[in-house]
């Protein structure tokens, strides 16, 4: 199969082993703690080891659910499955039922390959908000997501498991290997007690004069991606402004002359963030498929 054709075949997420391919969006709150922004996102492959080709690979109900009544496919279609582990591989599908399935693998498409990322924090918005700004975040590269309570936040609950549903249809549609994290809400002031001291962030804040940049040695933090700060619909309080100055791995930015709205200045500080990086070198790499054997030479 031509990588042209493979890559109109649909992708889904083959998450580390034990988990929901396809979250419940009906489950409860979830204790998941505060985010490292040093970690790496999809850090196990499933299942473990990647297979080859020929191997059988079990299916979730959640998957066999998905596949068969959202997407109609039946036995004998294909898909590519992928995760940061195994890279995409084609797969057939082998059975499906109500209780789960079988795929086969076929051929690797993509070897894997690390997908460094910036980590996003940013105040819960109301519902609409947050699940595009989660979408938005995914597609341009982010390795996890950390919903943050500030004195303005417009939300003090937020459903996970819907959240990192969004984050895995993102990832499937904007060609990503890996999933970012999504981690539960906390307070502002408790990330920045436990923020790691050699990990730099940028804290976007309105009216400042001090624009992300290539000249912003802060902006592009060597080979590391790097964390980005958007604050609420109304901006900081004062004593959040204060406790953003006083730490020292803190620097205060400004996305422009502008008043945007939260996601507005979320995507408009990533892609500043990472333009600057690639400036740099250091920004991610596009990986090339894999040739096929039966499309080699063509």
């Amino acid at each position: 199969m031509t990588g042209s054709i493979a890559a109109t075949l649909p992708r889904l997420h083959c998450p580390p082993a034990g988990l929901s391919a396809r979250p419940d969006p009906a489950r409860g709150p979830d204790p998941t703690p505060g985010l490292d922004p040093t970690a790496s996102p999809d850090p196990t492959p499933c299942p473990d080891p990647a297979p080859s080709p020929g191997a059988a690979i079990a299916m979730s109900a959640e998957q066999a659910h998905y596949l068969g009544s959202v997407l109609r496919r039946r036995p004998g279609e294909q898909v590519r499955l992928f995760n940061a582990g195994w890279g995409e591989w084609r797969a057939e599908i082998v059975s499906l039922d109500k209780r789960g399935g079988t795929w086969r693998a076929l051929e690797r498409l993509r070897p894997p390959a690390a997908e460094p990322g910036p980590t996003l924090l940013f105040a819960l918005l109301k519902r609409d908000a947050t699940d595009l700004l989660v979408r938005m975040a995914t597609e341009l590269g982010v390795s996890s997501l950390q919903p943050v309570l500030t004195a303005r936040t417009n939300a003090a609950r937020v459903n996970l498991e819907r959240l990192r549903a969004i984050a895995t249809e993102a990832a499937e549609q904007s060609e990503r290997l890996s999933v970012p994290a999504v981690a539960a809400p906390a307070r502002l002031d408790l990330l920045l007690g436990a923020w790691p001291p050699g990990e730099p962030l940028l804290a976007a804040v309105e009216r400042l004069a001090t624009p992300v940049r290539d000249e912003n040695p802060v902006a592009v933090p060597g080979a590391r991606p790097g964390s980005l700060l958007i604050g609420p619909e109304g901006g900081f309080t004062p004593a959040e402004l204060d406790a953003l100055r006083a730490c020292p791995f803190v620097t205060l930015i400004s996305l422009g002359s502008r008043i945007l709205r939260a996601e507005t200045a979320a995507v408009a500080g990533l892609v500043s963030l990472q333009a600057a990086r690639e400036r740099w070198g250091v920004g991610p790499q596009a990986t090339a498929p894999e040739a096929s054997p039966d499309s080699a030479g063509r």
